[in-house]
């Protein structure tokens, strides 16, 4: 009989959450409080991530503004231009490894209790979510690896603000020099060869890092093919 109860207490563990939303039984006052809460950080974390966008899209704004303004201004300042929205891609992706953590906590209880509660015939999708859950609360722990989240931040945002950058550093270099590029993209005793040959080789980085295939490990991150998948 003890063994008997054991089963069977381990089988509603594994289901909690159906009949979440029906009249007799309610998610309790604690727990509702733990998932407003976790929405609001992973609300803030998101907030974080914006700003810093935001930052580097109007350096990067100021920066092609002043280069354009006139055919003395030298090209090599979209180059830091490119360095200023370099160091605003790792301090992004700093935060959405921050951002990375609450996410998955929450999409934890979306997944094996919310989705249950509302569908009684859907099984949760991890057995062992509340060991999972329980040992990420005693200990947080970042989920992804540096590289994984410059790509995710690449691919979303940051692929494209490169692009309209390295394609008006070749327009400044070709249009507004007086010599013919490569040469025109020289600084000062740096031959232009040689500084096309970092930009190109860096840009030829980047596209590695947000392109190459991958198991991606942050927990259901949206992916552009999936968006119009039919679901039954």
């Amino acid at each position: 009989m003890e063994r008997e109860s054991a089963d069977e207490g381990e089988a509603g563990d594994a289901r909690v959450g159906v009949g979440l939303l029906d009249e007799d039984m309610g998610p309790s006052s604690a727990f509702a409080h733990l998932y407003r809460g976790e929405i609001h950080r992973m609300k803030l974390w998101r907030e974080r991530l914006d700003r810093t966008t935001n930052w580097a899209v109007v350096v990067m704004a100021a920066l092609l503004t002043w280069a354009f303004s006139s055919r003395t201004n030298p090209h090599y300042i979209i180059l830091v231009g490119v360095a200023a929205v370099t160091v605003f891609l790792v301090i992004e992706a700093r935060r959405f490894r921050g951002y990375d953590i609450w996410r998955s906590r929450v999409r934890t209880l979306q997944a094996n209790v919310w989705a249950v509660g509302l569908d009684p015939e859907r099984d949760v999708d991890d057995p062992d979510w509340r060991e999972r859950l329980g040992r990420d609360y005693a200990q947080p722990t970042v989920k992804i690896t540096a590289e994984e989240a410059i790509a995710h931040r690449l691919r979303r945002v940051y692929l494209p603000l490169f692009a309209v950058l390295g394609t008006s550093w070749f327009i400044h270099v070709t249009a507004f020099e007086m010599s013919s590029w490569p040469a025109s993209a020289a600084i000062g005793p740096v031959p232009g060869t040689l500084v096309s040959a970092v930009v190109v080789g860096y840009y030829a980085l980047l596209s590695a890092v947000a392109l190459r295939p991958r198991t991606w490990h942050a927990r259901d991150e949206l992916r552009e093919e999936d968006l119009r998948k039919d679901r039954e």
